[in-house]
């Protein structure tokens, strides 16, 4: 049988591979809606993160409206050239682009329109809103398996061999049908697969079922990812925060338990986007450097609010805010007033450069 050569495969392949030669799991920031936009995903490439991923979008909405397409997708010519790690050595980045689809043709022409600017598309099986139900995308696709390897056909057909094809689900109550599920997917040439280890109806509160994602690793024959409550890299001796459930598992833990290739997070990334750098709790710099970014690349202010909010809220030590001090910064009513609030309270510093390779 042939080898495909590097370009006739997808590039996030390759980070799969580089993090294998490095032992250790890719680091992944998880599609969410409103926040991992292009300011957010920038400061998370800067600190670790392998592949970003964007919010979910609507096929059928991207491919009708170019001001659905302008409005849900921004994106850097940095946003994807490698960093260089604290070693010194060359680190890849991915971007992928998360559709919601119920329609092969919208699923493709999406994946098609937003190719030029990404390293892969993935379909959102996993979303479990009534209202995403309800328009048989989401967690609806995880009782029609076919209809989701025909998209993922479809988006092949469509796309260059170096673009990747992926989905995220959620499992099922009775695994047999999650591995049902996943034999007929993975005949369509999927790239890789997600997997959250949480039910349709189970909350963020509910722990995930990690020795449910390990008995599926056996069923999964391309690269698998694993989501649900990442907060650490390594092992804390307790929940760093109010917001952790008890069972919090670090990066290394969630990836010796389930034996997945990478690790997926989203609230943790939120609190402190430097996790997978090692830090236990946001660092002064990343506020700093997340505010250059969102002066550089725009997102409606509310949104820069609530990012820093997340960030500041379990800072540890001199630099952590007491009650008083985070009702000002949660008080300022523009980017200008909550730039003057870090200024004092920090200084703004020299932290951002959109190159992402140095702190200079």
């Amino acid at each position: 049988m042939m080898i495909p050569t590097q370009s006739e495969r997808p590039r996030v392949l390759d980070i799969f591979d580089a993090a294998k030669e490095d032992a250790r799991p890719v680091y992944i920031a998880a599609p969410m809606v409103r926040y991992t936009k292009l300011p957010f995903r920038l400061l998370l490439r800067s600190y670790a993160t392998d592949i970003l991923y964007t919010p979910m979008m609507l096929a059928h909405e991207f491919v009708r409206s170019s001001f659905a397409r302008d409005s849900d997708f921004t994106t850097h010519p940095d946003e994807r050239l490698p960093t260089m790690s604290p070693s010194g050595k060359s680190r890849k980045h991915a971007l992928i682009a998360q559709f919601a689809a119920s329609s092969p043709d919208d699923f493709a022409r999406a994946a098609e329109l937003i190719s030029p600017w990404v390293d892969g598309v993935d379909l959102n099986c996993g979303c479990p809103q009534s209202w995403a139900i309800h328009e048989g995308i989401g967690c609806a696709l995880m009782a029609s398996p076919e209809s989701v390897a025909e998209m993922v056909r479809a988006a092949k057909a469509r796309l260059p061999r170096s673009k990747s094809v992926s989905v995220k689900i959620r499992i099922h109550p009775d695994l047999n049908e999650t591995i049902r599920w996943l034999e007929i997917v993975q005949a369509s040439d999927v790239d890789y697969i997600t997997v959250h280890g949480r039910l349709r109806s189970q909350r963020s509160s509910t722990p995930p079922d990690f020795a449910a994602i390990r008995k599926l690793r056996a069923h999964i024959r391309v690269p698998m990812i694993a989501n649900g409550d990442v907060y650490t890299l390594a092992s804390p001796s307790a929940p760093l925060s109010s917001s952790q459930p008890p069972s919090v598992k670090s990066v290394r833990q969630i990836a010796e338990l389930t034996q997945a290739d990478g690790v997926m997070s989203a609230r943790g990334l939120l609190e402190n986007p430097a996790l997978f750098a090692g830090f236990e709790a946001t660092p002064v710099e990343c506020v700093q450097r997340f505010l250059g970014y969102a002066v550089k690349c725009p997102i409606p202010y509310p949104l820069v609010l609530h990012h820093v909010g997340e960030m500041t809220q379990f800072m540890e030590g001199r630099i952590r805010m007491g009650k008083e001090e985070r009702k000002q910064l949660m008080a300022c009513a523009d980017l200008l007033e909550l730039l003057d609030f870090v200024d004092v309270k920090w200084g703004l510093g020299e932290k951002v450069v959109l190159d992402g390779n140095s702190d200079e």
